[in-house]
């Protein structure tokens, strides 16, 4: 029997509220060049303060030496086993279940980016130089009139703007297949990949897609920053057990990035619009404390400060996140747990394998008694280290929610 079905099995009642606080690439690495890690040189009096009453320990997201990305990441924190077939949902669907698009069994989703190449068609930023969300709204309209121009037999493209960089690809037709490669290779200095058919039934839908990435790419050709687009992350709408149903919870998802909104959706949570700030965050939470059972809170920047190699924001994020805490505290969850959804060290510029850092306050909680929040405490702690989507587990006992197992 699997973990997930084990918890559903003994799920009980209980007048319990739960916070997981999701600290998106949390973790991080020391090295000769940054000889500390951000939470080591962070000013964080009020996760060091939590910690010293918590049990700690660290979470490896998919399996050991396994990069994740942030889909499977999230997933395995809200207690679904990412290596199941059945979780493996493409990042496409997720962006635009965060998005509020509507999609049917048959359409297919992809995640895109705006991209830079230089004359030679090499990439020299993947992201565009983080476009702002305007530039990004500007863009996609030029790509809808292109192809509206130069429609592609077959193929009805459907694309939304998203935060910065980031849009959303909706394919529409008979006989499409999400089994289709991505375009990012992932590096620099190279040129993007053309879509390749990962299955035999994805043929058609590849030669309808590069039809399309042809009219797109000419369309945007003379941008000085955005003139190429990347879509990875191809799929279909998931059929995945729902949260709630599954622990008897109401669960608000407090994320404000689509992402993350959609894969809280795809796990039946309800999501609840709110600000990118952390203090915003929480003060959406707060009003909605008497709805829920299950928080879950989401922290983009200190992701973002990784993946651009700059330690100082991502301690500059992390201070901002302990200062917006003690409202949230104040309201006495009975089990709060801090940790990431995956490692984004910034040495490396990019998700890691590394094992996530975690902090779990409850009445029942064994109390390790450190005087920080960071990866060597962590590694030190009685929770030890554990698959993330076993965590779910940990937070429902402590919460009161899980019945004895067997007589």
């Amino acid at each position: 029997m699997r973990h997930q079905e084990i918890l559903a099995r003994l799920a009980q009642p209980a007048a319990s509220r739960i916070v997981l606080l999701v600290i998106d690439g949390l973790g991080d690495i020391r090295t000769a060049d940054q000889p500390e890690t951000a939470l080591e040189r962070a000013r964080l009096p009020n996760l060091d303060a939590l910690a010293a009453r918590s049990a700690l320990g660290r979470i490896v997201p998919v399996a050991t030496g396994v990069t994740p990305g942030s889909g499977p990441g999230h997933l395995a924190l809200f207690g679904y086993d990412p290596t199941e077939p059945e979780v493996d949902i493409g990042r496409g669907v997720l962006e635009a279940m965060g998005a509020g698009l509507q999609l049917s069994p048959q359409d297919v989703a992809a995640r895109g980016n705006f991209a830079t190449a230089d004359a030679a068609g090499n990439l020299t930023d993947r992201r565009a130089g983080r476009i702002p969300t305007e530039e990004c709204r500007r863009l996609v309209g030029r790509l809808h009139a292109a192809l509206a121009r130069e429609p592609v037999p077959g193929l009805e493209v459907q694309l939304e703007p998203g935060e910065g960089h980031r849009f959303v690809a909706i394919l529409r037709g008979e006989g499409l297949s999400p089994a289709v490669s991505a375009t990012d290779p992932q590096r620099l200095g190279v040129p993007p990949l053309p879509p390749e058919a990962e299955a035999p039934e994805a043929k058609a839908t590849v030669e309808r897609l590069r039809r399309a990435i042809t009219v797109m790419e000419r369309a945007i050709a003379a941008e000085p920053q955005a003139n190429r687009v990347l879509l990875r992350g191809f799929s279909r709408l998931p059929h995945l057990p729902q949260l709630g149903d599954l622990h008897g919870l109401r669960c608000g998802a407090f994320a404000g990035y689509p992402l993350y909104r959609g894969v809280a959706a795809a796990c039946g949570m309800r999501v609840v619009p709110c600000g990118k700030k952390f203090a915003e965050t929480v003060d959406a939470a707060l009003a909605h404390w008497d709805d829920f059972d299950f928080f879950f809170l989401h922290v983009k920047q200190t992701d973002a400060a990784g993946e651009d190699g700059n330690l100082a924001e991502k301690v500059r994020a992390l201070e901002e996140v302990d200062a917006g805490l003690p409202p949230l505290l104040a309201r006495r969850p009975e089990v709060v747990a801090v940790t990431g959804d995956h490692s984004t060290p910034a040495p490396l510029k990019a998700h890691s394998w590394h094992p996530v850092p975690l902090l779990l306050h409850g009445p029942y909680c064994f109390v390790d008694g450190s005087t920080e929040f960071s990866e060597t405490a962590a590694a030190r702690g009685h929770l030890g280290t554990f698959p993330s989507h076993q965590l779910m587990g940990l937070l429902l006992a402590n919460a009161g929610r899980l019945a004895k197992f067997g007589a």
